[in-house]
């Protein structure tokens, strides 16, 4: 029997332990809240996830003590991570498996340096991808990138968390994983944002594309491999993030553009990417227009407007 601790019990984490566990793993779902945990086990249902129903056999609990699988998997936002793995000890060895996206604003480091800094004898991986966490819930078929520089658990990793309807591709490329999965949260705003302001599917479509210029720009200067980026992880991802208003950056860019209310309770880990992502761009002599533009319209060192006239006034270039 295979088992697998997800740490985490919002949407993405309960998905992962409802599709992993129609597939006959064992697991266990570490809920931070004993009262969540608790209606959680009675009621069986999901707070973010009303259409689903939680298998039976899936543990939920708020026991650290409970985690004893050598594969955890981490589904808690970004800015969390390095306070969670902390507070939540593995034993050495554990597989500890991000499955947030996105870039550490205090440190400008991504998932697996977050978790190889604060549990030096863990194995660090990430699970990342174009992916929503209702789909995986519903049983949908989905397609994720695996990255871990441990060779030795890549495959045993891959092997535990692929399901008839979710296949599981591995990579050694942890930073191109990473930041595909960071940066296009950013780029996703930035749609937003032109969707939100009116500016039509033409801009949006524009916008992308110069936009996955600048992740591959940004990713290949910070060691990833160019090829990484055209799979799940950035390409991929990208689209799916961009496009859809299941997308919670989406959804926060577009309120914005459009001048309303902006969604509340939502964890949107574009914002403190953009920012980290401008500062690094700024260290490193990186030309990324569309990401630093979006950080200043967040900061609100720049108006959407100024904003689109600094982008649609730059010197005219070849592709």
């Amino acid at each position: 029997m295979i088992r697998v601790d997800i740490t985490g019990a919002g949407a993405f984490g309960s998905a992962l332990a409802i599709a992993l566990a129609r597939a006959g793993r064992e697991v266990t779902l570490w809920a931070r809240d004993a009262e969540q945990a608790e209606a959680m086990t009675r009621t069986r249902r999901v707070a973010r996830l009303p259409q689903v129903t939680l298998p039976e056999d899936v543990v939920v609990t708020a026991d650290p003590d409970a985690l004893t699988a050598q594969t955890r998997l981490l589904a808690v936002p970004m800015q969390a991570l390095s306070g969670h793995v902390t507070a939540v000890p593995a034993p050495a060895g554990t597989a500890l498996v991000a499955c947030c996206k996105g870039l550490d604003l205090a440190t400008g480091q991504g998932p697996t340096a977050v978790i190889r800094k604060n549990c030096p004898d863990a194995a660090p991986a990430i699970l990342t991808g174009p992916s929503f966490a209702a789909d995986i819930a519903r049983g949908l078929p989905t397609a994720l990138t695996l990255a871990t520089p441990e060779a030795a658990h890549a495959k045993v990793l891959q092997r535990a968390l692929s399901t008839d309807v979710l296949r599981v591709y591995r990579t050694s490329d942890t930073v191109g994983a990473e930041l595909g999965g960071a940066l296009k949260n950013v780029v996703a705003i930035a749609a937003g944002l032109v969707i939100g302001a009116g500016l039509g599917e033409s801009a949006r479509a524009a916008l992308m594309t110069r936009g996955f210029v600048e992740m591959q720009r940004f990713a290949l200067a910070m060691g990833a491999r160019s090829d990484t980026l055209l799979g799940l992880s950035g390409f991929g991802d990208m689209v799916l993030t961009a496009t859809s208003t299941q997308s919670r950056n989406f959804l926060f860019g577009k309120a914005l553009g459009a001048g309303e209310d902006l969604p509340q309770g939502l964890t949107v880990e574009g914002r403190a990417t953009a920012a980290a992502v401008a500062q690094l761009a700024a260290e490193h002599g990186l030309d990324m227009p569309i990401c630093t533009m979006v950080s200043a319209v967040l900061d609100e060192t720049l108006t959407l407007r100024e904003a689109m006239e600094r982008l649609l006034s730059r010197d005219l270039r070849e592709e």
